[in-house]
């Protein structure tokens, strides 16, 4: 615990200044407890051992840190980002994404070119390529490239609740991003990535198009391909959907699960190999040897590794220590990580299967204990349901803050997904030899089945409770009390019942008071967007949302709904800026809009070359469309605080229209590549 508090804290406050500090620190703490050890004898250390022990907390949370700043590319003297660099010798460092014509992937910087000199550099560069459509590049893992661009930093969230991108690369250790044409791009003849992973990748590419062969339906080879392999493919909308809201979403991603069942079966089949000690070393090996080769088929996939150190640690412990402990295992599993990777810490994946294990660890067993069932299948299923409530108790917090939904059924779907899920892990695995290929029929038909019934299963009468927003202090107060309550029934204690209690209230309370103001808000956000326009009039839980984007249209549901759920809306109703509509709460007519005490003057397209006749205050104009509307030509008398510029004008008529704004005293908003605009009425 003090190595990732240590981690968290530097994350935030990193300098190159603290790295020398931390690591003097590090330095005499650690030289100080060996110190201690050595003499312990001869200084009766243990009369000051809690002191001791204060130490080597103090020493881990300073490693901690010292490890998050030295793994920290930006804080590096030679960080391509520090200037800019006309030209890149870059080498691709994962595996290249194409979407439509578009090839996304991440590349570690090698040099740049300043003056017709080399510098050699470091970083990574998070790069989308334009592919000619005659004759598109092919790139793959570890090829080196030279590219001649300009390099941004990525740009942050501009919308309320919009996703983070930027600090989701940040905690990849990425804060640069680029888009070029494929003619700004030379390919060499040089592949210089890791021979290992380069290795993994095209083996499961082999493995990937043995799919393809076998498997002619799209859909069953594209959860074959994402369930066995951890191949990111298209899966579609319905199938993802069907998988999230029955819970078992954790299926489709090549994870500790998919390994577990595969040691467990290898366990299982190996069992007469416990009766020696060599013998247990031999099973030991093996298992290890084939859990690794099993990474190695998936890619080396970041989940898969996860879930292979944290198996071989415990396979390790088992085989070889005697006395055995659950906990000091998963704590050493994730040091071993964090000590490679610190900012893994952060990782959504990362923290919700250690936080399972531990459940499994410490919850299932004493869920198990509440019933005793004497049949012997009965039990097995009694097993299951102990299992995959211990694991979704303890997830449930974090589910929530993280995906805003919680599935209803997700003990029937657990129950339905474990045998079918071991079923398709050994027939995938098996219909990649030759000679058992045959068995693929059968291997597509239970995919098909299952997705089938977890649809059935999606589509029952309130399946998901799904738009559910937590803030980190409600997620910190529903964790605590969620940890307490647990604790107080495990070990019977009424005091830690209480406190549970007291702290749920303290959660039931913040939630309470964010329904509250959500009922009684009055309040507009105008959308930053990349092309369109959207404005969201909110009263209450219901808004009239006036935009030219449809429900389907990605930006939409990424850079507006999220704020709309954040907000508890439960009706909304869409108009564009070319109808009127008049309602008790809005008024929008003769491209003036009314809302509460707000009223916005519309400067579009409708006014080209037209003279106004409008007279009055205005809170707000709102210029859109790439209007032609001489704004010279507005009355002398109109009044306006502020100028609404969104994004559906072009690049110079927003600069024109921003100096209008300066220039007549009001203040400019530009709604594109800038936070949006909120603007909080009074109820």
């Amino acid at each position: 615990m003090p190595f990732i508090i240590g981690i968290g804290i530097f994350y935030f406050f990193s300098s190159e200044k603290t790295v020398w500090i931390l690591a003097g620190i590090s330095a005499i703490l650690f030289l100080t407890v060996f110190f201690i050890n050595i003499f312990y004898k001869k200084l009766n250390a243990y009369r000051f051992k809690g002191s001791t022990g204060v130490l080597i907390f103090l020493f881990f949370f300073a490693f901690g840190g010292l490890l998050c700043l030295l793994n920290n590319e930006k804080l590096k003297a030679d960080y391509f980002g520090r200037k800019n660099y006309t030209y890149l010798k870059i080498w691709v460092n994962d595996e290249p994404e194409q979407t439509n014509d578009i090839l996304r992937f991440k590349a570690r910087v090698i040099s740049g070119y300043e003056s017709s000199k080399q510098i050699k550099l470091s970083g990574q560069l998070l790069l989308a390529l334009k592919l000619d459509s005659i004759h598109p590049a092919k790139l793959k893992y570890g090829d080196e490239l030279f590219i001649s661009t300009k390099y941004l930093e990525v740009e942050p969230p501009y919308n309320p609740a919009e996703f983070d991108f930027k600090r989701w690369l940040a905690s990849q250790n990425i804060y640069e991003q680029t888009f070029i044409n494929q003619n700004h791009l030379l390919k060499t003849d040089r592949n210089i990535g890791n021979p290992i992973i380069k290795f993994a990748l095209k083996l499961r590419e082999n493995q990937i198009a043995k799919y393809r062969k076998l498997i002619k339906d799209d859909e069953a080879f594209a959860v074959a391909s994402t369930l066995i392999l951890g191949y990111r493919a298209d899966l579609s909308k319905e199938t993802l959907a069907a998988y999230s809201k029955t819970g078992t979403i954790h299926a489709l991603s090549v994870s500790g699960s998919h390994v577990a069942i595969i040691f467990f079966i290898l366990d299982f089949c190996l069992a007469f190999l416990n009766k020696k000690r060599l013998l247990r070393i031999f099973k030991f090996v093996l298992i290890c040897s084939l859990i690794w080769t099993y990474a190695l088929i998936t890619g080396l996939s970041p989940s898969v590794v996860r879930a292979a150190i944290m198996i071989t640690i415990f396979i390790f412990a088992k085989t070889f220590a005697k006395n055995k402990n659950g906990y000091n295992t998963l704590a050493f599993a994730a040091f071993c990580q964090l000590v490679y990777n610190p900012f893994l810490v952060w990782d959504v994946g990362f923290q919700l299967s250690y936080v399972s294990v531990f459940g499994l660890i410490y919850l299932q067993p004493k869920i198990y204990k509440w019933l005793y069932v004497k049949n012997k299948w009965l039990d097995k299923i009694w097993e299951l349901i102990a299992l995959s409530l211990s694991a979704q108790t303890v997830t449930f917090p974090l589910c929530i803050y993280y995906f805003h939904q919680f599935p209803v059924y997700f003990l029937m779907g657990n129950l339905f997904i474990f045998l079918p899920l071991i079923a398709i892990m050994i027939l995938g695995i098996t219909v990649l030899i030759p000679i058992l290929d045959k068995l693929s029929p059968i291997f597509k038909w239970i995919i098909v089945l299952t997705n089938s019934v977890l649809k059935w299963i999606a589509d029952l009468p309130y399946a998901t409770f799904s738009s559910v927003w937590i803030i980190l202090p409600e997620l910190v107060l529903l964790s605590l009390a969620l940890g307490l309550f647990i604790y107080a029934l495990t070990r019977y204690n009424v005091r830690m019942l209480m406190t549970s209690m007291i702290v749920y209230l303290l959660y039931s309370t913040l939630v309470f008071y964010n329904d509250w103001t959500a009922i009684h808000q009055k309040k507009i956000i105008f959308f930053s967007l990349r092309k369109n326009y959207a404005a969201a009039f909110i009263n209450g839980k219901q808004t009239t949302l006036i935009t030219d984007l449809s429900v389907d249209d990605k930006n939409y549901q990424y850079f507006v709904q999220p704020a709309l759920e954040q907000s508890q809306i439960n009706k909304i109703d869409f108009i564009s800026l070319s109808k009127d509509t008049v309602s008790t709460q809005f008024v929008k007519k003769d491209n003036q809009i009314v809302f509460d005490k707000y009223n916005i003057l519309i400067v579009n397209e409708s006014l080209n070359y037209k003279t106004l006749q409008i007279k009055g205050k205005f809170s707000s104009l709102w210029l859109t469309g790439n209007t032609k509307f001489k704004l010279e030509n507005l009355p002398k008398n109109l009044k306006y605080r502020n100028v609404l510029i969104d994004a559906t004008n072009k690049d110079y008529k927003i600069k024109i229209f921003k100096t209008f704004a300066e220039n007549n005293k009001a203040e400019p908003h530009i709604l594109k590549k800038n936070p949006a605009y909120l603007v909080h009425l009074t109820q």
